[in-house]
């Protein structure tokens, strides 16, 4: 029984069709995105339609302090995937055992140090965001029972980084669907029945993430060695914490830098007030499917790129990364297309507050149309990544998105005829044209210099074009 689950979810990425195994890879994958995000979404549609405008401004203020302080942990999971995935592609059992033990002790540290974050410096943090004083205090209060979920939160997302190295994206997203249920049904209880407001969907939230990390820990628990995880061998390794730091820390860093200028920019949406607020963050949960769909092709652009590192197989890199544009150019534009012919409708689940809903149709007719430029820059980021280029994408997102995004808020925002938050929007696909240039001038640079490694055919390859 146990080789056929290893052959059920597994995947060898050094070999086989590109394209094939990357939409195999990356359909669960999106799913998985998709139903995490529902965790947020369910949030905002259940207190909007059951606890009044404030408390949906609340939640949604919340979003990108939540990115912000998480995002650097995540990062590190994504170093995780890295070297347990190009120890994958290499064959090197006591290497992955070690890594498997490692990126759990990081979960489970990193996440008892976020709910100390989030408990603490919630409310502050918040009030520097110049949230509106009408929904601080809810805001505050949703923050502090959400960050409860922490620990839970990243063990379910190293696990999950583990699984993914080994080509199984599979059993995250049946978990996330068991976790999502779980959400859906304790938010209504807890809102509607209780009357919870937003401590209901935060408890709800922290409660469902707990199920889901109790489902990965199973699962790598019952795997064969040496994927398989031992309680009493949970450790943090030197030289595996080496490894995930080297990639992991600059993709932390790069997403701290991202939810910064979000967090900037945050705070220059809730200078117009609630209904905006609101409308934003409707419209922001919308825009976050097509994002997190796009993001799979990232995810497995650094997996299969990092097996492929791992084995020494060269050639195949090069066709991962354009394999891998060339479905998030296609993701991208089908579903912001979808977005657009609708958008009154979608976000009608959320709220039924007319200048609410005009506020959201605002944001999404200058954001999502230009989403797919954040994909694209995001698969070459994870290409670079999982060739070990982890600090130039890092110094790229500080100069195109950050440094951009903070010099537009600082200047352009500040002119009197410009302080609107059309101007706000504006900024977003800016950036990430600029940003995406240079990621892209970036690859065609790295690659040039390594032409000759990369084009060789190594030993024994029996590479032939994709059709």
């Amino acid at each position: 029984m146990k080789p056929e689950k290893t052959k059920t979810y597994g995947m060898d990425m050094t070999s086989g069709p590109v394209l094939k195994k990357m939409l195999l890879f990356a359909l669960p994958l999106m799913g998985s995105g998709i139903l995490q995000l529902l965790f947020n979404a369910a949030d905002i549609i259940v207190v909007g339609r059951f606890a009044g405008d404030n408390s949906l401004a609340a939640v949604g203020s919340t979003s990108s302090l939540i990115n912000l302080l998480v995002n650097l942990f995540v990062g590190l999971s994504v170093g995780a995937n890295v070297v347990a995935a190009r120890n994958f592609g290499a064959k090197k059992p006591e290497e992955i055992r070690a890594t498997v033990h490692t990126a759990t002790a990081l979960g489970i540290y990193s996440g008892i140090f976020l709910t100390i974050a989030g408990l603490t410096g919630a409310r502050a943090i918040l009030s520097w965001m110049r949230t509106p004083p009408e929904v601080l205090g809810l805001a505050a209060l949703y923050l502090r029972i959400y960050f409860l979920g922490m620990p839970a939160t990243m063990v379910y997302n190293f696990g999950s980084a583990i699984l993914r190295a080994a080509g199984d994206t599979k059993r995250p997203l049946y978990y996330l669907f068991l976790a999502g249920v779980i959400n859906v049904i304790l938010n209504l209880v807890f809102v509607i029945f209780f009357r919870m407001d937003v401590a209901g969907v935060a408890a709800a939230t922290a409660i469902s993430q707990f199920a889901a990390a109790f489902c990965v820990v199973r699962c790598l628990r019952k795997e064969k060695p040496p994927m398989r995880l031992e309680v009493r061998k949970i450790a943090v390794h030197s030289g595996k914490l080496a490894g995930i730091l080297r990639i992991g820390l600059p993709a932390g860093l790069q997403g701290i830098l991202f939810s910064f200028s979000n967090v900037v920019i945050q705070s220059s949406v809730n200078s117009f007030g609630p209904v905006i607020v609101a409308g934003n963050s409707a419209a922001m949960n919308i825009e976050g499917f097509v994002y997190l769909a796009m993001n799979a092709f990232y995810q497995a652009a650094i997996s299969f790129v990092s097996q492929n590192y791992g084995a020494g197989n060269f050639p195949r890199i090069r066709r991962i990364t354009i394999t891998g544009q060339f479905c998030v150019t296609v993701t991208g534009l089908a579903l912001s297309s979808l977005v657009l012919l609708a958008p009154e409708i979608l976000l009608q689940l959320y709220t039924s507050s007319p200048e609410v809903i005009r506020a959201g149709v605002t944001r999404l007719s200058y954001v999502v149309r230009t989403y797919i430029l954040c994909g694209m820059m995001d698969v070459m980021v994870g290409a670079l990544r999982g060739t070990g280029y982890s600090v130039l994408p890092m110094l790229v997102t500080l100069i195109g998105v950050c440094g951009l995004r903070l010099l537009w808020i600082a200047t352009v925002f500040r002119i009197p005829q410009f302080h609107t938050i059309e101007t706000i929007y504006v900024s977003y696909p800016i950036s990430w044209l600029l940003t995406f240039c240079c990621h892209l001038i970036s690859f065609l640079v790295i690659f040039r210099r390594d032409s000759r490694r990369m084009q060789l055919p190594q030993p024994g390859s029996t590479e032939t074009p994709d059709t």
